[in-house]
């Protein structure tokens, strides 16, 4: 029915509704007592099967009730601060109203045709953040989906800008504790099912310099081309910063490609006090931020930054590069060509409402209170004698493991850390995730939340314990 379109005649309708949504929405972030009810995956699945999807219920009100049963109700909140499980995290109000502008306006930044004014904002956008970064004068970039996405448009440069005959011949490296989405880019790209070297990293996860000069020097002699170095800026097991200016230093000797994926750890470019843990960030050939990791957005909001904007036109169209005029009267002052998609949603504008009415200093204290939080939190864990953590954080990750008076095996150990995490996600009061630290089974708390508390962190650790000293006492209690 035309009624449900958002036209002129139905701006009341579309008032009303999203009203109606947004107290949905409120009520449950001010009732949540805890991240999540406990419900599991196969709870809802009959109640979701039963809804007849040709039969409409013609009422806002009706659907956004079926709604909440559906979804709303056990959805996970990542607004609370027992949420420890990283990723998401809460975001900030601006940003929400950026994208219900969005969506409503639908403008895309992709053509002169479409919005001048999306365009402009997007491009002032990254230009803002290369600055931040410190790419120079001739940087450019583009809103992406996310850092995968990202990461496969800067492969890509890297592999044209390599210019190897033979693409069997190319080799990336990265850290052993780097994202797996390196391995799924290389395979996209058509590279060899060994172009993805992964280096040793220390005990915290970042990628040893020394150790990549060796496998770089391994290349050479083998007759290999080196194509591209990706270092991680807040990796995803232990949000550590590999050694930018070191890994600077040898892709600079060896001609190799250097990207930064900062997808999780960008936001101490906004910081007043922690800015020079992504020292050496301003020598990348590209970088990778995603500002719904650590700006505190809606997801998708990403970037891809450049520090030469030509090597941009390896992902045109090539019809473009035929009619260079014909393209320039068409982009000027849109974005298309410089992206792997084609429409893309004007996320940029969640950003630059947040810019516009918080400011990038009020961002980075967010980030800096994260990090302190990680840092009490790494203090707290340390003097513990219940559990053994594996390194102080750069950013707002820590990776620990409860550690029994009684002696037990290391494989108890292990399986007693994973009855707890979940354990404690079944039962709602807090949510963590887990990792693995060489052979051992690894929890991990990885910080987003502003407001997660000193006292948050004791009482998520008290239930943890809990959990762990019960599934031991249980498996002694069977052993005898």
């Amino acid at each position: 029915m035309r009624s449900h379109l958002l036209t002129d005649t139905t701006t009341e309708r579309y008032r009303a509704c999203l009203t109606e949504g947004v107290e949905r929405v409120a009520a449950e972030v001010a009732a949540a007592s805890r991240p999540f009810t406990g419900v599991q995956a196969d709870d809802p699945s009959p109640r979701v099967g039963a809804v007849d999807l040709e039969a409409p219920l013609h009422d806002t009100v009706a659907a956004l009730d079926e709604l909440d049963a559906l979804y709303l109700r056990d959805a996970v909140s990542f607004h609370h601060p027992h949420h420890l499980a990283g990723h998401e995290g809460p975001v900030v109000i601006p940003a929400v109203l950026g994208e219900a502008v969005l969506s409503a306006v639908h403008s895309s930044p992709d053509g002169r045709d479409r919005c001048a004014g999306a365009a402009l904002i997007e491009q002032r956008l990254v230009d803002w953040t290369a600055e931040r970064v410190g790419l120079g004068p001739a940087a450019d970039g583009v809103f992406t989906s996310g850092s995968e996405q990202a990461g496969l448009q800067a492969l890509l440069l890297a592999r044209e800008e390599a210019g190897a005959d033979d693409p069997r011949a190319l080799r990336v490296f990265t850290s052993a504790a780097a994202r797996p989405g390196v391995r799924r880019a290389a395979h996209l790209l058509g590279l060899g099912p060994d172009a993805v070297v992964a280096v040793p990293a220390d005990r915290a996860g970042r990628l040893q310099a020394v150790a990549l000069v060796r496998e770089l020097e391994r290349c050479a002699r083998e007759g290999l081309v080196p194509m591209a170095v990706v270092a991680t800026a807040g990796t995803a097991d232990f949000g550590s910063v590999d050694p930018l200016p070191q890994l600077a230093e040898v892709c600079a000797h060896h001609g190799t490609w250097l990207h930064v994926d900062a997808a999780h750890g960008g936001g101490p470019l906004l910081s007043r006090t922690r800015r020079h843990l992504l020292d050496g960030i301003e020598r990348a050939d590209s970088v990778t931020v995603d500002f719904h990791a650590s700006f505190f957005q809606p997801a998708d909001c990403s970037v891809l930054l450049v520090r030469d904007a030509a090597t941009l036109r390896h992902a045109a169209d090539p019809a473009d590069q035929l009619d260079p005029r014909r393209a320039a009267w068409e982009r000027a002052p849109g974005r298309a060509g410089t992206a792997l998609r084609g429409t893309r949603r004007f996320d940029a504008l969640k950003l630059w409402l947040t810019l516009r009415v918080m400011g990038a200093d009020a961002l980075g204290d967010l980030v800096d209170e994260v990090c302190a939080s990680a840092a009490r939190g790494f203090d707290l864990i340390a003097a513990d004698p219940r559990f053994d953590v594996v390194a102080e954080p750069d950013l707002a990750t820590l990776v620990f493991r409860y550690i029994p008076a009684a002696i037990c095996s290391p494989a108890d150990i292990d399986r007693a850390n994973l009855y707890a995490r979940k354990a404690l996600f079944a039962s709602g009061a807090a949510v963590v995730t887990g990792t693995r630290a060489g052979e051992r089974q690894y929890l991990k708390l990885a910080l987003r939340d502003p407001g997660t508390t000193a006292a948050d962190l004791a009482a998520v650790l008290d239930l943890i314990a809990g959990h762990a000293e019960q599934y031991l006492g249980e498996s002694l209690d069977r052993a005898s």
